[in-house]
């Protein structure tokens, strides 16, 4: 499997963007789709998760409420659709898949996109 992630750009605070990544091969009900981020000089985050075979989905608090984790297993594609953009959003977003179940650390992810950077000004 591949990941194709983009979407990202410049947005001022208060504005939204919506990223996809597009999965090349298939992805099985037993895997779990996330997305991470990465500032400049801090580690790699986790931002939210979707498990492929249902509808659950988990985030992070600091994006809580203001994100939302979505899939159109057709297409399969999983997006981020990111509201109330803060200037403290601003990374490189990453999709990726897990290699087992659901988790919130990025060494459980064996599959990643290439990263799309979101930029949110002041």
């Amino acid at each position: 499997v591949q990941l194709q992630a983009y979407g990202g750009g410049f947005v001022q605070a208060g504005g939204s963007l919506r990223l996809s990544c597009v999965a090349s091969g298939r992805i099985f009900s037993s895997h779990v789709m996330g997305w991470f981020r990465q500032a400049p000089g801090k580690e790699r985050e986790f931002v939210a998760a979707i498990r492929w075979s249902v509808t659950n989905t988990y985030y992070a608090d600091s994006v809580k409420g203001r994100f939302t984790i979505s899939r159109d297993n057709a297409k399969n594609t999983v997006y981020l659709q990111m509201n109330s953009l803060k200037p403290e959003d601003t990374a490189v977003y990453y999709c990726a898949r897990t290699t087992g179940g659901l988790t919130y650390t990025a060494s459980g992810y064996g599959v990643w996109g290439q990263g799309t950077l979101v930029t949110v000004s002041s």
